[in-house]
């Protein structure tokens, strides 16, 4: 089954990959927005990870965040490969493929051209918003396309 969880976390690094990043960081920071949101939507209470959408902690240490449009992420490097984190756990390839592409089996390739697809209809600035995309973007398929995809996979 293909939860609205996987929607979010692929339509993220969808997103991230058509604003230029490389696809590995752009899986990281799918994970990493499908992971927030889900506390968020629980009451996230703090912690040492985590950011955006408004609820972003600021640190002292600007080097240690990334701003993807105007949603905040912390970021690290792990073998020149720039990943974001939340909670002190990094977001790694293995990590996506773990708790976002096995859901989808061998369909993931198609499931990534359409929402590559999907994503590049949007204006630009819609997709630099945190919010504009979770409300233009996302919301209005997720139901939708974790049916879909929930079938075909």
């Amino acid at each position: 089954m293909v939860s609205r969880f996987q929607v979010m976390a692929v339509l993220q690094a969808a997103r991230a990959y058509v604003l230029g990043l490389p696809m590995e960081s752009a899986h990281s920071w799918g994970l990493n927005r499908a992971i927030f949101i889900a506390a968020a939507k629980r009451g996230f209470k703090g912690g040492t990870g985590g950011g955006g959408q408004g609820a972003a902690r600021r640190t002292s240490k600007e080097a240690d965040t990334y701003l993807l449009g105007d949603d905040l992420a912390f970021k690290t490097e792990k073998d020149g490969v720039l990943l974001f984190t939340i909670g002190g756990k990094v977001q790694t390839e293995e990590a996506f493929d773990r708790q976002v592409k096995s859901r989808f089996g061998k369909t993931f390739p198609a499931v990534w051209k359409e929402a590559l697809a999907y994503v590049k209809s949007f204006d630009r600035d819609v997709l630099l918003s945190g919010q504009d995309f979770f409300r233009t973007v996302y919301r209005p398929v997720r139901d939708v396309l974790s049916e879909k995809w929930s079938e075909t996979a």
